[in-house]
């Protein structure tokens, strides 16, 4: 019996050990979501000053045609000129948000751009997330256009 009690409070205690305080992650997934809101609001208006305070400095990026944007000056730039070669109401909405450590996390977002001629592109965009200096930050970036098989 004391051998159960102890078995008992050992999985406790360190299971406890492993779980993220509730009110912690409800509060940093509402910045990761304010976090790709500013995104999507410095791509619609070009804002490059946001996008540099919301991306890290070691930024990639692949995107729907396959090509790789490396460090922040890449991506800032192939943003720009991405925007302005398709212009259209860009959406991301975020569907799920995977925390690795309170640090890092994974999100995947709804992408979809209404164009001009009232078409609509829908794609997936996944985010990696950090925190530096306690603010959320993107470091990565993978767009995808599903085939429609």
């Amino acid at each position: 019996m004391k051998n159960l009690i102890f078995l008992f409070f050992y999985i406790f205690i360190s299971s406890s050990a492993f779980c993220q305080n509730t009110s912690d992650t409800q509060n940093a997934s509402q910045e990761i979501i304010n976090l790709i809101s500013s995104y999507s609001t410095s791509r619609d208006t070009k804002d490059t000053v946001l996008l540099k305070k919301i991306l890290t400095e070691d930024i990639d990026q692949l995107v729907s045609s396959g090509v790789w944007r490396k460090g922040i000056a890449q991506a800032v730039q192939g943003m720009m000129e991405s925007s302005t070669s398709n212009p259209g109401n860009r959406t991301l909405k975020v569907e799920s948000i995977r925390f690795l450590n309170p640090t890092v996390a994974l999100v995947d977002a709804r992408y979809e751009i209404k164009n001009e001629d009232g078409t609509v592109r829908k794609m997936w965009s996944s985010f990696a997330v950090v925190s530096e200096k306690e603010q959320w930050k993107i470091s990565a970036i993978r767009n995808m256009l599903p085939s429609g098989n």
